[in-house]
C-alpha cells in the first residue's frame, strides 16, 4: 500500500504558503462594491483595462486594506504615481490631437 494521503500527498507534511498573487476569496464580500464598479468599467469599456485602472486601484487598495492580501506598493503592481497619470494622459491627449 501507499503510505501517500488524500490525492497522493505525503502524509505529515507541513502546509506550504500559497505563492505571490494567490490570495483568498473574498467571502464575506468586504470588497464587493469596489469589484462590481471594477467589473462594470470593463463591460462598459470593452475590456479595456487601461480605462479601468482607478477601479482596478481602488479594488485593491481595499483588499490590502482588509487584509484579503499581502500590502504592496501599488507602484509594484503596475500603477503610477497620481501625478505621473495625469502627465501621461496629457500626453496622450496631446499626441492624438497631433
Amino acid at each position: 500500500m501507499s503510505a501517500g494521503g488524500a490525492f497522493g500527498g505525503a502524509r505529515g507534511s507541513s502546509p506550504v504558503p500559497p505563492e505571490k498573487g494567490v490570495f483568498p476569496l473574498d467571502h464575506l464580500r468586504q470588497c464587493d462594491v469596489e469589484k462590481k464598479e471594477y467589473l462594470s468599467c470593463l463591460k462598459s469599456s470593452g475590456h479595456q483595462s487601461k480605462r479601468c485602472h482607478p477601479f482596478a486601484k481602488v479594488y485593491l487598495q481595499c483588499r490590502m486594506a482588509k487584509n484579503l492580501m499581502a500590502r504592496q506598493d501599488l507602484t509594484e503592481l503596475g500603477f503610477r504615481n497620481e501625478g505621473d497619470l495625469e502627465i501621461s494622459g496629457q500626453e496622450n491627449t496631446e499626441s492624438m490631437a497631433n
